[in-house]
């Protein structure tokens, strides 16, 4: 007797009380609804992961067969009309590649922007070789510098004798030659300026220039500062990519679809941009919303083909530094209290 009382003591135990079974059953199913929200999730990162990586292809070939076609266009192009073919081109790469820097990988996008930066060169080094030689003459260069030197004057700057506003050939500086065909070059405190029908797409190159006053008003194709010091420097709207290298204490105000920034610190840039702005081996870099404005800015504008209502002026990447938790040191937004400033 004493034995069986045990057993169906110890059955009782097992079976445990009537709440302990209805828990289980809980228990198992919360356990499994979890199990399956893992799943889940490991399931949407992976298709995640593969959409990436087919945008990512998608990405490589449709850059690589266009690349392809119009480094041959430059490559046999003997008519104006063959180049501008190329140019219209290669502004669907730089498209192509601002709608894609969301997932492009950072060493994926350096490569992208190189290659068009390489095509870019080569394209305005062919408009140069198809060009009339006479603008070229030293007659079109004095009456460059002399359009320089009455805007100069006319804001009671002094003058520089002899200072071409056309740069020189810079092969130092990419290897691109005399393909910049519009700017200034060795200047000193000077205010300089070029309106629309002198920049219409073409390529502008500001070198070796120190507390001078930069004023393009107008629609280049790409623009490039090199090597100032304690500049200002005002700008329409550029068509394609923006370059500024090997500069500090410099306030800029430009608009385009790519902005790249090499070896500068401690610039201000009011920037208006369709892709994300690059900085690299940069410091104290600062940026807010462009904010300069002209008669015929919206006229320029329309003519760049840059999407007004569209600014990612700080969305920054840096290429010094990779981690996604921690905001780069080297680049900062301008306070708002800080952007006020009279452009004229």
């Amino acid at each position: 007797m004493e034995s069986a009382g045990c057993s169906a003591a110890a059955a009782k135990g097992a079976m445990g009380s009537p709440r302990d079974r209805s828990m289980v059953p809980e228990r198992l199913q919360r356990r499994e609804q979890e199990r399956q929200l893992e799943v889940e999730r490991r399931k949407q990162k992976r298709q995640n992961q593969e959409v990436e990586e087919e945008k990512s292809d998608f990405f490589a070939a449709a850059f690589s067969r266009e690349q392809a076609a119009v480094g041959e266009l430059l490559k046999s192009g003997e008519s104006m009309e063959q180049l501008e073919e190329a140019a219209a081109r290669l502004q669907g790469l730089q498209k192509l590649l601002n709608d894609s820097v969301l997932f492009l990988a950072a060493y994926d996008l350096r490569q992208a922007q190189e290659a068009l930066t390489r095509l870019q060169a080569i394209l305005a080094e062919r408009r140069q070789e198809l060009q009339p030689k006479k603008r070229f003459a030293f007659k079109t260069r004095r009456k460059d510098a002399a359009s320089g030197t009455k805007v100069d004057a006319g804001r009671g700057a002094p003058a520089a004798e002899g200072v071409p506003t056309s740069p020189p050939p810079l092969k130092e500086e990419g290897g691109i030659g005399s393909s910049f065909v519009c700017g200034f070059s060795n200047v000193e405190s000077q205010v300089l300026e070029k309106r629309a029908e002198e920049l219409h797409q073409r390529d502008v190159l500001l070198t070796d220039l120190s507390k001078c006053t930069i004023k393009l008003y107008g629609n280049p194709n790409t623009l490039r500062l090199a090597k100032a010091r304690s500049c200002t420097l005002l700008c329409g709207p550029v068509s394609t990519s923006v370059f500024l290298e090997d500069c500090s204490d410099c306030v800029l105000a430009v608009a385009c679809q790519q902005l790249r920034v090499h070896t500068t610190r401690d610039t201000r840039i009011f920037l208006q941009v369709t892709s994300r702005a690059i900085v690299e081996d940069c410091s104290g870099i600062q940026f807010a919303p462009y904010t300069w404005s002209y008669p015929g800015i919206d006229k320029d504008f329309e003519g760049s083909g840059l999407d007004r209502s569209r600014n990612n002026w700080n969305d920054v990447d840096d290429f010094n530094w990779l981690a996604r938790d921690m905001a780069s040191p080297n680049w900062s937004i301008l306070p708002e209290e800080e952007r006020m400033i009279q452009w004229d």
